[in-house]
C-alpha cells in the first residue's frame, strides 16, 4: 500500500488560499486541518486530512 498523500504548508496555504499567520490563528482556536510534525519539525498533511477539514467546513457553511 503506497504512504498517504502529504502536502507540506505551503502548499496547504496555497490551497485554503490563507496567510501563515491567518492559518496559525486558526490552528490556535482548532479549526484548522490537523496536521502531523515529523521528527526534523516540519509540518505536514495528510491528503485526507485536508479533505475531511473542507468537507467539515462546508458543512458548517451550509
Amino acid at each position: 500500500m503506497a504512504a498517504p498523500k502529504m502536502l507540506k504548508l505551503p502548499e496547504v496555504l496555497e490551497e485554503i488560499e490563507m496567510s501563515r499567520a491567518a492559518f496559525y490563528r486558526m490552528r490556535a482556536r482548532g479549526k484548522a486541518p490537523k496536521l502531523i510534525k515529523l521528527p526534523n519539525g516540519q509540518i505536514r498533511c495528510r491528503r485526507a486530512d485536508l479533505d475531511a477539514w473542507w468537507s467539515s467546513i462546508e458543512e458548517t457553511a451550509a
